[in-house]
């Protein structure tokens, strides 16, 4: 390994090495944990455009709902009359929309839970909507033609965005909509994390997840795919991570390296992640820099062994972790399950039924792992003690992400939709 490679990782992990003795920041147990904040729970309908609001514990009942596109007018009109724009917003509709317009990928609240940012694929945008009037505050259009995942800072101050066709991340100040900074990723960027003392952004770029070289002799026509790091305050690029390398140390050269969804355990010290086409993740030292455990998890008999017909090369996608760091849920996206797989052992426990699970996110107390059903517009709630599924709640169409986060006490939403 070269020296400033060397150097570099050392860097990263003495940095996250020095947060292992602090407790694991975990959303906060009460709903009114903050002064005159409810924390809720936001889920983002894609092919509605709307997000649900629901509770962050017990019931997750619903509390209200946001349009998220109350512009779709003026963007139609602006795409309309631009033949570029038009052609990647067909594209978009008719490859990861699956015939549907992507209207919302990711949400955040804004620290004192006025209002909630929202990446728009279709639309190729960032928008800040007030949670009072439904009404954009501001609104930063991604280079390129189509945003992706976000990530918020551990203060709630920026809000990282992947601009998936520009190879782009832009990092914006959340209040004001301005960016603050951006950096250079590998192909199609996906997942943003934020470490969490604020001081590095990983980003996952996926490659191309659109076309039909599916098999694993064509894996490379996927392009370049990798974990770009970087130091948060200088968006300088700190380490790449090439997962290709990982993987063929361990003799799993016919495995994609995209790496898809991701999460950290409490202190940092490993990443889990999954890859595209595999029923199951890796856990990644990050010290060592080598992936050390492998879990495959039970396919689905139902399900089809035809790569080009699962979900944007997706065969899991969606992972969480419990906030003491012995159980990880993941979803099953093309099995049709979600599970609970202890740290420890990488024993799943139950596989509970679920239909396209999207996402899986942790609860306000910390006692469930929430996953979006995007199949049957749902989110359920599964326990993680007992690794069963606890309650569902309908929602719009598509639900895809589910974050935490925060209004103001009594709001019920700005429609009474």
């Amino acid at each position: 390994m070269p020296a400033f490679t060397r150097r570099h990782l050392g860097a990263v992990a003495t940095a996250l090495a020095l947060t292992v003795a602090a407790p694991a920041a975990t959303a906060s147990a009460t709903p009114d944990a903050r002064a005159g904040l409810r924390e809720v729970m936001f889920v983002g309908n894609n092919w509605d455009g709307t997000a649900d609001v629901i509770r962050s514990t017990g019931d997750f009942a619903r509390i209200g709902r946001i349009d998220v596109v109350p512009d779709r007018a003026e963007r139609m009109a602006e795409i309309n009359a631009d033949p570029i724009k038009w052609i990647y917003f067909q594209a978009i509709r008719n490859g990861v929309g699956e015939g549907h317009d992507q209207l919302v990928d990711d949400m955040y609240s804004t620290p004192d839970g006025t209002s909630v940012v929202v990446s728009r694929p279709s639309f190729a945008d960032v928008v800040s909507i007030d949670l009072t009037t439904g009404d954009i505050e501001w609104r930063f259009p991604v280079s390129g033609y189509r945003s992706d995942h976000m990530a918020v800072s551990p203060d709630g101050t920026r809000v990282a965005v992947s601009a998936s066709t520009s190879n782009t991340v832009h990092v914006l100040d959340i209040e004001t909509g301005d960016q603050v900074g951006s950096f250079a990723t590998g192909d199609k960027p996906h997942e943003n994390i934020f470490t969490r003392d604020g001081k590095y952004i990983w980003n996952m770029s996926i490659g191309e997840v659109n076309t039909a070289l599916d098999a694993p002799w064509l894996d490379w026509t996927k392009g370049d795919r990798r974990i770009t790091i970087v130091d948060a305050r200088t968006y300088e690029r700190v380490k790449v991570v090439d997962m290709r390398e990982r993987l063929d140390a361990i003799g799993l050269g016919d495995h994609s390296d995209a790496v898809r969804p991701a999460v950290f355990s409490p202190d940092e010290s490993k990443l889990y992640f999954q890859v595209s086409f595999f029923n199951g993740f890796f856990e990644y030292d990050v010290a060592t820099d080598r992936i050390t455990r492998t879990k495959t998890l039970p396919k689905n008999p139902a399900t089809s062994e035809d790569r080009t017909t699962w979900v944007n090369d997706s065969r899991h996608h969606g992972l969480s972790m419990s906030p003491d760091g012995t159980k990880i849920c993941v979803a099953g996206t093309m099995d049709d399950y979600a599970t609970v797989v202890d740290r420890g052992t990488l024993q799943e426990g139950p596989l509970v039924s679920a239909a396209k699970p999207y996402w899986a996110t942790v609860s306000g107390d910390g006692t469930h792992c929430v996953v979006s059903e995007s199949g049957a517009d749902r989110v359920t709630a599964i326990d993680f003690a007992t690794g069963e599924k606890s309650v569902s709640v309908p929602v719009g169409d598509h639900p895809q992400r589910v974050r935490i986060g925060h209004v103001t006490a009594g709001w019920t939403g700005p429609s009474a939709r």
